[in-house]
């Protein structure tokens, strides 16, 4: 009698598509384990990224706009949940593997600074110029993560996490090095710019960083006025557009909304993540990330206790003091560094 899991790999082998991965034939684990009876290996990933404590932290991250105190503003948790959603509805739309693309979203900006690219860019200039936050959200999946243990993912979920991001890069990319081994990571990627257009925009208008009259109009009228509307025009043309072509699927989308996007996102960088508001919170984040890091070079005692408080192995890969001062600081949420800064810095009153 077959399992729950074997009847799921069955179903996924009767719709899905030739271009689909399908969860029997995943590269597998680093460590090998036993199948679940319930769950396919992809759907195993996704619970466990959703229970891990780096997802839970998501919540406090940064977005754009640094510890907003309005309710409606995008976390660095709300953008996960928002790609998540987009790379479901197209992989379905495709016949892909839905589950695949779900966990590698959920996953793919676990290893996001607190207060968001600043934090990431205060790393860069004191810890190395290669940080990157998608090769730490890999780090945190594969060893920072059950007590310096990891999660032991598929190979096809750490990959798409690795590749789902390439800063300013080709919304759809074309080099092989930069492109996730699985249609599913591929479409993580163009979901994750998609996500981050709709919402900056909505957030920056919401905040007067930016007024609705000032968006360029042919990204009003291609790709819509609203944030749903945008969502929708851009999903149903990467769907509509994407073609079986030589034996591979070319994801792909119409000239007029990828010119559209790409003059949207080169208005958001000139606009608003440059803009003189968002810029003056920017320094002040890499201020605090800058001394919060030295500080813990230098206070041995401290960094041990946040070690425990954070559930990290200081000991997991014999890695330097300067790569473990890193990774506590790039697990940390905004409200937990800025406490930790007025703590640390701030002179107590006396009573």
């Amino acid at each position: 009698m077959m399992s729950i899991r074997e009847e799921f790999e069955k179903r996924e082998k009767n719709f899905m598509s030739p271009f689909g991965c399908l969860s029997a034939e995943t590269r597998g684990r680093e460590i090998e384990e036993k199948p679940c009876p319930v769950r396919t290996a992809f759907q195993l990933d996704r619970d466990r990224i959703v229970y891990s404590n780096g997802f839970r932290r998501l919540k406090h991250k940064t977005q754009v706009f640094l510890s907003p105190l309005g309710d409606d503003y995008r976390t660095r948790l709300t953008h996960t949940l928002e790609v998540a959603q987009m790379a479901r509805a197209i992989t379905r739309a495709l016949f892909l593997n839905e589950d695949l693309a779900e966990a590698i979203a959920l996953g793919h900006d676990l290893g996001h600074t607190p207060f968001g690219h600043s934090g990431e860019t205060a790393l860069k200039e004191i810890y190395s110029a290669d940080f990157s936050h998608n090769e730490q959200s890999l780090r945190v999946v594969e060893i920072l993560e059950n007590n310096g243990k990891g999660l032991n993912l598929t190979y096809e979920v750490r990959d798409g996490i690795l590749k789902h991001s390439k800063g300013f890069g080709e919304i759809i990319s074309e080099d092989s090095d930069e492109m996730a081994c699985t249609y599913e990571g591929r479409i993580v990627r163009i979901a994750d710019i998609m996500a981050y257009l709709n919402h900056d925009l909505e957030d920056a208008i919401r905040s007067q960083v930016i007024r609705t009259s000032q968006v360029p109009p042919a990204c009003i009228k291609i790709l819509g006025r609203s944030h749903s509307e945008r969502a929708t025009t851009m999903i149903r043309d990467l769907i509509s557009a994407s073609e079986a072509r030589d034996g591979e699927l070319s994801l792909q989308m119409s000239g007029d909304v990828h010119s559209a996007m790409i003059e949207l996102r080169q208005f958001l960088f000139e606009n608003v993540y440059r803009s003189a508001k968002v810029h003056k919170d920017f320094e002040k984040a890499k201020k605090i990330v800058s001394e919060l890091y030295s500080y813990f070079l230098e206070n041995d005692q401290i960094l041990e206790r946040k070690l425990k408080e954070l559930q990290m192995d200081r000991c997991h890969d014999n890695h330097s003091k300067e790569r473990t001062v890193c990774d506590v600081i790039a697990s940390m949420t905004d409200r937990y560094a800025l406490n930790l800064y007025k703590k640390i810095f701030f002179p107590s009153p006396v009573v």
